[in-house]
């Protein structure tokens, strides 16, 4: 690995709380198909996983989770996009980065279009040399292909980059292409997901990233 390698950042639970927006949507998605709406823990955790991968174990039907990924879609495009806090730090997390020499980028399951408008709108959204999520044809949507495309598009080796993120696919997907990986404690996944995954390096807090990046 380089000395300053390149750092890939999962969205939802890395960078922002995005919980109120997704789940308002995945709520807003099962109503209209006239499904019941799991409670409010159980939505959290389909909070990291691709959309398709959540609906259909409830829906049981492809043509089904694909209406709900439309209805979802549309409703998260409209306004569910806005619902969402940065943790705090995250800026300044970003900024020492970026100073330092770092190439950042973000890596989500998010639908791309709606990535790009929330980093647009963020403080620190210029500070990303990409924006790679999932397409809504479901050919990009597992983050180990979105890794292998955040690769193919910025021209890295997988050895010189790291993913930084909050859930198991995080590090499962960095560790298939041989990627380092660092696991965070302010989102939607647990020290023991974390951990079980085969996350070695964990920060509690965005301003303990750095000086991993550093290590």
């Amino acid at each position: 690995m380089s000395v300053r390698p390149a750092l890939f950042f999962d969205l939802d639970g890395t960078l922002i709380d995005s919980s109120l927006g997704i789940t308002r949507s995945i709520a807003y998605a099962l109503e209209r198909l006239e499904h019941p709406v799991p409670d409010e823990a159980a939505l959290r955790g389909w909070i990291g996983p691709a959309l398709r991968t959540s609906f259909l174990p409830l829906l049981g039907d492809a043509a089904r989770v694909e209406q709900a990924v439309a209805l979802y879609l549309e409703r998260y495009g409209r306004e569910g996009w806005t619902e969402h806090t940065v943790y705090d730090g995250v800026s300044e997390m970003l900024d020492a980065a970026h100073a330092a020499g770092h190439r950042l980028a973000v890596v989500t399951a998010k639908n791309e279009d709606n990535a790009r408008k929330i980093l647009a709108h963020l403080p620190f959204g210029d500070r990303f040399d990409d924006v790679v999520g999932s397409t809504v044809d479901g050919r990009l949507t597992h983050k180990v292909d979105l890794i292998g495309e955040a690769l193919r598009r910025l021209e890295l080796r997988a050895q010189d980059c790291l993913m930084i993120g909050d859930r198991r696919m995080d590090i499962e997907g960095a560790a298939e292409h041989g990627m380092g990986h660092i696991g965070v404690l302010w989102g939607f996944g647990s020290e023991d997901e974390l951990r079980e995954a085969g996350a070695q390096r964990l920060a509690r807090s965005p301003t303990q990233l750095p000086e991993l990046f550093a290590a």
